[in-house]
């Protein structure tokens, strides 16, 4: 696994993948693994306190961190999750990553995780060349990480129609796709 330019030995399936520090936190310690199944309620519970998600069902989380935990990963304060980022790879198109939410606790932002995070998923998945989320258009915050990221990574970033208001059935907002290529 390489992050920032430095190897990082993965020993097990739930090894950290980057490990480093995190001024004026508590415990200095930040590490970004796979999530288990044991990782699914405190993923609820940072998306809930997000503020900004579409919080989904404590199952839903739960299935994420075990079904998907190869495309799904967390960041560790010392024990306690702090971010996370979920997705999967596009079944009609596996080097097409879709993904679905990343999320920082208020204790961990301003240390640019939600990058790092998807960083540490797309390079544990090599066959991946593009990435592709839904934003919505006031989602201004999102929308600088996924720039930025894309940025960093050389890649284009272009926004083509995703959901639209009327395919929720709830009043949402329209989601516009963002889709990111040539992140290799």
């Amino acid at each position: 696994m390489v992050e920032y330019g430095m190897t990082i030995p993965e020993t097990g399936p739930n090894a950290p993948t980057t490990a480093d520090s995190v001024s004026g936190a508590p415990d200095a310690t930040l590490t970004i693994r796979r999530p288990d199944v044991s990782d699914g309620a405190a993923m609820w519970r940072v998306a809930r306190d997000s503020g900004s998600l579409d919080l989904n069902s404590s199952y839903a989380y739960l299935l994420l961190a075990d079904h998907f935990a190869d495309t799904c990963r967390i960041a560790l304060m010392g024990d306690d999750v702090v971010g996370f980022v979920t997705g999967y790879r596009l079944p009609a198109d596996p080097t097409r990553y879709f993904l679905w939410q990343v999320a920082v606790d208020e204790r961990a932002r301003g240390h640019r995780l939600a990058g790092r995070l998807i960083d540490a998923v797309i390079d544990d998945q090599p066959e991946v060349s593009s990435l592709v989320t839904t934003v919505t258009e006031d989602n201004t915050s999102s929308r600088r990480v996924f720039q930025r990221w894309a940025e960093q990574r050389g890649a284009t970033l272009d926004e083509v129609t995703g959901f639209e208001a009327h395919h929720f059935p709830d009043g949402h907002e329209a989601e516009p796709l963002l889709v990111i290529d040539g992140i290799r």
